[in-house]
C-alpha cells in the first residue's frame, strides 16, 4: 500500500479536529434562528457576534465591518459589483485588475465590461507579481476601483498590498483584495495596510466549506449584493449559517495564533521540495523565488503533460493538481501561468502542490522518492520529449 499524501490544501483543506467541536452544538443543541425573539434564538446569536469579533481581530478590523457570506467567490462578486454599482454614480467606470486574478474576480470584471465599465488588466510579468509604479500609472479620473489579490492560488506569489493600498488612499480609489489563500497564513491589518474590502473562504484554513467573509471598511458605502431580510445589518440576506460561522471563527483564531510556528515549518518543506524538483531537467519554479505563500510550490516540467501528471501521482497516493481546482474541468492551459508569459505547451506540464497543517517532511521525501521517476516515465513515451532533447523544440530559455 502506497503512502496517502494530501498536497492540494491550495484547493481546499480538512476541518480541523478542534473547529468541528465548535461547531457540534449548533447543529443539535443550539440550533434556533439568531433573527428570533425568543431565547433559543438569542442563544445562537450570541456566538454569531462572538464570531464576528474573532475574525475582526485576525484582521485588525471592527466587528461591524465583518459581513458573514457562503464563500470567497461569492465575497468577490459582491465586493466588485456593489463598488462598481455605487461608484457609477459618482461618473466613475474604471476598474483596476491584474491579468492573473481568480476566475472570481475576473469573470466579474469582464461582467461588469458588457455593463459598460472599463477594465484594465495589469501585467504580472515574469515573477508573478504585480509592479505598484504600473498599478499607479494605470488610474485616471475615471477609475473608481482596484482589485489585487494577496497571494495567487495557483502559484503562491505575495502581492506588495501595502504599496498597493497606499497608491489607492493616496488616489482616493477604493482597493479590494480576494485574500482566500493568504488570510491564516500571512499577517493581515486591514487599518495599516489601507485596504478597503477584503475576501476570505472558511475551507481553505481547516473551516468547512460553504461560508466565508466580506469586510467592507466602515465609511465605503456599496450596493447588496443579495436582498431579504435584516441579516448582517441589512447587507446580506438570509438566515445565517451559524455553525460554519463559528466553524470559521475558530479556524481563524486557530491560524493566527500559530501563524509564526506554521510558516517556519512549511516554509522549510517548500524549500526542501524546490530544491530537490530543481534537479529534474528542463523544469522551472512558478512565481516568485522568495515573495510567496510557505506551503505553495509550482513547476512546470516540459515534455510533461499535466493531467497524466496528476494521474500517475494519483496512483502512488498523491493528491495535486496543476492549477485551480475551479478550473479543473477545463482543457485549456492555466491562464495564471500564460499570464508569466509561458507558451501553452510548457503551461501545459504543470504542478501545483500545496501543504498545511497535516502536512509533514515525510510528504516531501515520499514526493521527491515518486515524482522524478514519474516525469522520466512519461517523458520516454513523449515525441515532444524527444523533439526539445534533440534541440528542435526550445520554448523557455530559463529551462
Amino acid at each position: 500500500m502506497s503512502r496517502k499524501v494530501y498536497a492540494d490544501n491550495a484547493a481546499t483543506t480538512a476541518v480541523a479536529p478542534q473547529v468541528l467541536e465548535a461547531m457540534l452544538p449548533f447543529y443539535k443543541e443550539v440550533y434556533g434562528n439568531p433573527s428570533s425573539l425568543y431565547s433559543l434564538g438569542q442563544e445562537a446569536k450570541k456566538p454569531l457576534e462572538e464570531a464576528r469579533e474573532a475574525v475582526a481581530r485576525c484582521l485588525g478590523a471592527q466587528p461591524r465591518e465583518i459581513y458573514f457570506t457562503s464563500c470567497g467567490t461569492e465575497s468577490d462578486n459582491w465586493a466588485i459589483k456593489g463598488a462598481a454599482h455605487a461608484m457609477k454614480k459618482k461618473g466613475k467606470t474604471h476598474i483596476i485588475t491584474s491579468a492573473f486574478e481568480h476566475h472570481a474576480v475576473l469573470h466579474t470584471c469582464q461582467a461588469l465590461e458588457k455593463e459598460g465599465f472599463t477594465v484594465t488588466y495589469l501585467p504580472v510579468h515574469e515573477n508573478g507579481i504585480v509592479r505598484p509604479q504600473e498599478l499607479e500609472a494605470a488610474i485616471t479620473e475615471e477609475t473608481g476601483l482596484v482589485t489585487i489579490m494577496y497571494a495567487n492560488n495557483e502559484i503562491g506569489t505575495l502581492q506588495p498590498i501595502p504599496e498597493i493600498g497606499a497608491i489607492c488612499k493616496k488616489h482616493g480609489v477604493l482597493f479590494h483584495t480576494d485574500a482566500v489563500q493568504a488570510v491564516g497564513n500571512v499577517p493581515i491589518d486591514v487599518k495599516e495596510q489601507n485596504i478597503d474590502m477584503l475576501s476570505l473562504s472558511g475551507h481553505k484554513l481547516h473551516a468547512p466549506k460553504g461560508v466565508g467573509a466580506l469586510y467592507i471598511r466602515s465609511g465605503v458605502s456599496i450596493q447588496n449584493y443579495m436582498d431579504g431580510g435584516a441579516q448582517e445589518r441589512g447587507k446580506r440576506g438570509g438566515t445565517e449559517n451559524v455553525a460554519s460561522i463559528v466553524g470559521l471563527a475558530a479556524a481563524m483564531e486557530r491560524a493566527c495564533a500559530t501563524m509564526e510556528e506554521r510558516r517556519v515549518k512549511l516554509t522549510a518543506m517548500r524549500d526542501k521540495l524546490i530544491d530537490g524538483l530543481l534537479k529534474i531537467p528542463r523544469c522551472r519554479l512558478n512565481g516568485d523565488w522568495e515573495r510567496r505563500l510557505p506551503g505553495n510550490v509550482s513547476f512546470c516540467f516540459q515534455g510533461v503533460e499535466g493531467e497524466s501528471l496528476l494521474l500517475m501521482l494519483d496512483l502512488k497516493g498523491i493528491s495535486a493538481s496543476s492549477g485551480s481546482a475551479c478550473t479543473s474541468g477545463s482543457l485549456d492551459p492555466s491562464h495564471v501561468l500564460l499570464a508569466l508569459g509561458l507558451p501553452h505547451e510548457v503551461a501545459h506540464g504543470s504542478l501545483r502542490l500545496s501543504f498545511g497543517d497535516y502536512n509533514s517532511m515525510e510528504d516531501i521525501d515520499y514526493i521527491l522518492e515518486v515524482l522524478p521517476p514519474i516525469i522520466e516515465r512519461l517523458r520516454s513515451m513523449s515525441p515532444l520529449w524527444d523533439a526539445i532533447q534533440q534541440g528542435k523544440v526550445n520554448y523557455d530559455p530559463y529551462m
